[in-house]
């Protein structure tokens, strides 16, 4: 195989050192190759031509075919530039030159037919062209470009050095007549190409940036869609493989503390989603292998107490449990809650978090170390190198996306014989993202809540609605329930937030006067210690209203508040306004989310509103969510590794996902070292990727 197209991009013709250090620090050009995967945002059909009097202010690069009938030089100095006037049958267009003057006037010829090519701009009330593409009826036939014209993307920074869109499609096409077939060998199996119907990989590269046809377009667009989703599916379906071949501890029985507590403490039965998944965790932690399962749930399914009965599962074949939190709230809640249902089993749990300090840390290490803790809870201070367990059976790492992917690994590799790990996410996940980024874990999802919790009735409310919902307000309070108010929290303007949050908190003052009204209220930029008063004066009751920013997102668990109110909800993503809407409902008492924002809202924001007040799926919530801000704004989107997709867009391609995903599993489950004669080609390929970018398989 060639290496050509691993040659820096500095050795292009026309590019050299500087524009290359411009191509390397703003769109990560760094070879051939990245070139090449550069792939064009969109194209313009340069089969058809747009007449003069058709032209319009859609900002699209149309293509007019006609004659220049004059050409003036006007202005001086720095305002000189070149007038010309272009008619076609239909009327006539300025085309105007602000360099190269000289050269174009010696190139055009009047009363010759020349094809121009650009975004036309409006200047006076009347339509012209700025630097146009200009060529002569016989180059532009003789060119090939009757096709399809690929468009690139670019910065201002790109622009300001004249590396435009134009400029990276000359490299483009200067780059396809340089490299032969050979440089772009094929690396999917023959079967997989014939099975799916998959151009070959060279046609593919060449139709992507020079499609002679729509239909040869999207046929390269789907064959390199397909590549990329089965190399990452290949990456993380060979990851999975090799931890289900991994030594793991084995759980001999359920045991004692399980059927116990499963038996006489548990405060209320479990759903048949989580008996599934507990029957899921079970089969994995009796195999021999290193469990490693994402368990998905939305607000209030019940994964918690799933979690804790995996944990004494571990504890009753003498191994020791760890839960993991992203927050000390998050992580004290945890203890408070977890300590409570096992106290009748005796069992001893502690907390681990940076606030445990000196001899009281010392003696709670100590302990640990000689498996006196049956259970420890804790945020990020339990992958600290001076955490050492006696034997740890089970991992659960709560909220996973807030976790690095090298935090995670710390806490898994604690033990000579790596502890099985559950990972939980109340976020609920599209399953096509699920297999993109957490495709070498093992998924169980609870799809279903607890008996008996009731709806939270959602409803959108505009500020003019202020004083009706302030009544309503008054009316739950009177009724012994308590209230959040919510406010956004966007990092670049947060002093632009803070004082809305403490308008907002000052004019709740006004409507909720003392002494007949507490009020707690809470933001980022208070002091860790101060905000935690505030926020246990609301968990105890002593307030009937937290004023708040997203901090109370994940972590504030309050059985008796009952009304959500969410202001600017236009302002927050649908992912961030279910999480919140889960703060409340917890009790047994109807509860409340209402959504105020102001009367004019765009299009995304009615979608967002309007999907909240009509379902309470997280999954549907999802859905809706992954459509209108794709994959790459998710939070937690970088968890498995440096995932980044060029063509790939979900929801759209689930279909290429499946099958790229059933295509590398079976590969993989039949030729896991991928020795067969039919996979050296492919074997080659991530061997020599592998040197080039580092060990991409070893991603977690």
């Amino acid at each position: 195989m060639s290496h050509i197209l691993d040659t820096p991009i500095d050795y292009l013709k026309g590019v050299g050192p500087e524009k290359a250090a411009i191509l390397k620090r703003e769109v990560n050009i760094y070879t051939y190759r990245d070139l090449l995967d550069y792939y064009p945002y969109r194209y313009v059909d340069r089969s058809k031509f747009t007449q003069v009097k058709d032209l319009t202010d859609a900002n699209v690069y149309v293509q007019l075919k006609g004659k220049f009938i004059r050409l003036e030089e006007q202005g001086q100095a720095r305002t000189r530039r070149l007038v010309g006037w272009f008619q076609d049958e239909t009327g006539i267009v300025e085309v105007v030159w602000f360099r190269a003057i000289k050269w174009i006037k010696d190139f055009i010829k009047l009363q010759q037919v020349y094809v121009i090519f650009e975004k036309p701009t409006i200047f006076n009330g009347k339509f012209n062209f700025a630097h146009p593409d200009i060529e002569t009826i016989e180059s532009y036939t003789e060119s090939g470009k009757q096709g399809y014209q690929a468009l690139y993307n670019t910065t201002e920074k790109m622009k300001a050095r004249k590396l435009d869109s134009k400029a990276i499609g000359r490299w483009v096409i200067q780059l396809l007549q340089t490299i032969k077939s050979t440089d772009i060998p094929e690396i999917l199996p023959n079967d997989i190409l014939e099975k799916y119907r998959l151009v070959h990989r060279y046609t593919a590269m060449v139709n992507i940036h020079q499609p002679p046809t729509i239909h040869a377009q999207e046929d390269a667009t789907r064959r390199l869609k397909f590549e990329e989703l089965f190399l990452l599916q290949l990456q993380l379906v060979r990851l999975r493989l090799l931890r289900k071949r991994s030594v793991g501890r084995v759980f001999e029985e359920v045991g004692a503390y399980f059927n116990d507590f499963y038996h006489h403490h548990l405060p209320f039965r479990l759903t048949e989603a989580q008996k599934r998944v507990l029957k899921e965790i079970r089969k994995d932690t009796i195999s021999g292998y290193q469990m490693n399962r994402l368990l998905q749930g939305d607000v209030g399914s019940g994964k918690t107490i799933v979690a804790l009965l995996a944990m004494l599962m571990s504890v009753g074949n003498q191994q020791q449990a760890a839960l993991m939190a992203p927050t000390e709230i998050l992580a004290q809640q945890h203890f408070a809650g977890i300590s409570e249902l096992v106290q009748p089993l005796g069992l001893k749990v502690e907390i681990l978090t940076g606030s445990v300090k000196g001899k009281k840390r010392k003696q709670l290490l100590t302990a640990l170390e000689a498996g006196e803790i049956d259970i420890l809870i804790g945020t990020h201070a339990l992958i600290e190198p001076t955490v050492v367990f006696k034997s740890l059976g089970l991992v659960v790492i709560d909220e996973q996306h807030r976790f690095g992917v090298e935090q995670r690994a710390k806490l898994r590799d604690k033990g000579s014989i790596p502890p099985h790990i559950l990972v939980m996410t109340a976020t609920p996940i599209p399953r096509s993202l699920a297999m993109i980024f957490y495709g070498d874990l093992d998924y169980s999802v609870i799809d279903e809540l607890p008996p008996g919790r009731k709806p939270i009735t959602t409803v959108h409310r505009t500020h003019a609605q202020r004083l009706s919902v302030y009544g309503f307000l008054k009316e739950e309070i009177a009724k012994g329930r308590q209230i959040y108010v919510v406010y956004p929290l966007i990092e670049e303007s947060e002093k632009i937030d803070l004082a809305s949050l403490m308008e907002g908190y000052e004019s709740i003052l006004q409507s909720f006067p003392r002494p007949q009204y507490h009020i707690s209220v809470v933001h980022g930029k208070m002091k860790p210690d101060i905000k935690e008063t505030e926020m246990q004066q609301f968990v105890k009751g002593n307030t009937h209203i937290m004023v708040a920013t997203t901090v109370i997102e994940v972590g504030v668990n309050v059985p008796n508040a009952s009304v959500m109110l969410i202001e600017n909800a236009e302002r927050f993503g649908l992912s961030q306004l279910h999480q919140l809407r889960g703060r409340v409902g917890r009790g047994a008492e109807q509860s409340y989310c209402i959504l105020m924002t102001g009367d004019k809202l765009s299009n995304d924001s009615k979608i967002r509103i309007k999907t909240m007040c009509e379902t309470q799926d997280g999954f549907k919530i999802s859905e809706v969510d992954l459509d209108l801000r794709g994959p790459g704004d998710i939070e937690g989107t970088q968890q498995s590794g440096d995932i980044q997709l060029k063509l790939s867009k979900l929801p759209d391609d689930k279909i290429i996902l499946e099958e790229a995903r059933k295509s590398a599993t079976f590969i993989l489950e039949n030729d896991p070292d991928l020795k067969q004669v039919q996979h050296s080609a492919l074997k080659y390929f991530i061997d020599h990727q592998a040197k080039l970018r580092g060990n991409w398989s070893q991603v977690l």
